[in-house]
């Protein structure tokens, strides 16, 4: 039986996210992203869809890489403003019943014993609903607005994300007994038994912690962890540590390997190949006609900022675009940022990329699948790539909002449903629980986090 396709609804906490501009079309809302209203509509929309979660992506600092400066960002806003994305969730998990939540969040720049309470209470607050994206940051300019003269090299961060997620999941595991709240209202009753909590103990290279965790155990205890790490240390992290993963990929065959080599990292771990959900970051245009479809991607490709795409692709890659000629094809460049999309751009494209390829509303510029049509053809495209690449499904990007979410439950989920290829319920239990059904709503004992839970 042809596995369900997963989705998520891609978006930011700024008036631009993967696609540069689009916050100037008309019918777009992304000026209200300071908003509640914005976040609450949009969890209620993908929640009709039966969405798996809305992955909130982040960064912490800002592009400036082109121009050698943050003008453009700033003029273009290109993901600038950037507000921060875990505020949002308490109001849309109220709004909710089911659907989670994937919030990215910088380690670097955090300490595990006070990011420990805080997404056990972001756990309690959406009933076991929250997850994180487990991000190291790669920008020289968030470094420096935090006192530092510079960003980690590329595989210290890795090094040092390893020794943060051990101290979290003794905070989050190993801290409290699941029956340490008694809350006993009897006189001297006990609200929780002391001798069911203990001290946690971590001296790594790069983060100390001793104390408790400050928050009782939540629905989950851990989190459900998101990682979007494609180099070979990004993808041996992701096959440790991470559930869900989210790739990139312009062609099937770049993304059919990231895939089979995440999944053997899991292995290699210890772990199931099947422990890991794969989403593949893609654009999705669907009106009720092909015709329709393909006039508006005319329309909103009108509204693609061509600099701003380019301010963009300059922060990810740490290559200034603005000093290239438009034309020429990019080479490779080792850099201290987004490995795997500079060797997706160069080394595995098949083809030369230009920079005015990347400006283009098109797959190349959306660095994955670009799909345009009716609700049948987007829905053939969709599970051809999950079929010829074995991922899970899609992390759907941000266009026109709130139109471009809207049509894509309006018109490809009951497609998708009626070929008995997406779910017509939501299972029961926390996020991890409708993910993986019937697991239990805390890390399997093969995950690393599992090894230091309360005995």
């Amino acid at each position: 039986m042809s596995k369900h396709i997963r989705l998520n609804a891609f978006h930011m906490n700024a008036p631009s996210h993967s696609w540069a501009g689009f916050w100037r079309h008309p019918r777009d809302r992304s000026v209200d992203h300071n908003r509640l209203d914005y976040w609450v509509d949009l969890a209620v929309t993908a929640e009709r869809g039966l969405f798996d979660g809305v992955f909130l992506a982040d960064v912490f600092g800002i592009y400036d890489i082109y121009g050698g400066d943050a003008g453009a960002t700033l003029h273009e806003g290109s993901q600038s403003p950037s507000h921060d994305p875990i505020l949002t969730v308490p109001a849309m998990a109220h709004a909710t019943t089911h659907i989670g939540f994937g919030v990215t969040a910088n380690l670097t720049y955090e300490h595990p014993y006070q990011f420990a309470r805080r997404f056990s209470t972001l756990d309690h607050l959406t009933q076991g609903r929250a997850g994180w994206n487990v991000v190291t940051g790669y920008l020289d300019s968030a470094a420096r607005g935090m006192g530092l003269a510079k960003a980690r090299e590329h595989d210290e961060r890795y090094a040092a994300g390893e020794d943060f997620l051990q101290a979290a999941y003794k905070l989050w595991e190993g801290s409290w007994s699941g029956s340490a709240v008694i809350r006993d209202r009897r006189p001297r009753g006990a609200y929780i038994d002391p001798a069911q909590v203990r001290k946690v103990v971590h001296e790594g290279p790069y983060y100390r912690v001793e104390g408790f965790n400050l928050a009782e155990p939540s629905p989950q205890r851990t989190p459900l962890l998101y990682q979007a790490g494609a180099s070979g240390r990004g993808k041996a992290f992701a096959g440790t540590h991470a559930e869900c993963v989210f790739l990139e990929g312009q062609t099937p065959a770049i993304v059919a390997q990231a895939a089979r080599d995440i999944r053997q990292h899991a292995v290699d771990a210890g772990r199931r190949a099947d422990d890991v959900l794969l989403y593949l970051g893609a654009t999705v245009l669907v009106a009720p006609t092909s015709a329709e479809a393909r006039a508006l991607q005319e329309e909103y490709a009108r509204y693609v900022d061509p600099v701003g795409q380019l301010v963009l692709v300059s922060g990810w890659t740490g290559i200034d675009f603005s000093r290239l000629d438009p034309d020429e094809p990019l080479q490779f460049v080792k850099s201290n940022a987004l490995q795997s999309t500079v060797e997706n751009l160069t080394k595995r494209a098949g083809r030369p990329i230009t920079p005015r390829d990347m400006a283009r509303f098109d797959q190349i510029g959306g660095r994955g699948p670009f799909i345009v049509g009716s609700p049948v053809e987007v829905a053939d495209q969709l599970i051809e790539w999950v079929d010829q690449t074995g991922v899970d499904g899609f992390n759907l990007r941000r266009l026109v909002v709130p139109e471009s979410l809207t049509s894509f439950v309006d018109l490809v989920v009951p497609e998708l449903q009626s070929r008995g290829r997406y779910a017509t319920q939501y299972a029961p239990g926390t996020l991890r629980e409708k993910l993986f059904p019937g697991r239990g709503p805390h890390l399997p004992a093969s995950h690393p986090g599992a090894r230091y839970r309360y005995a």
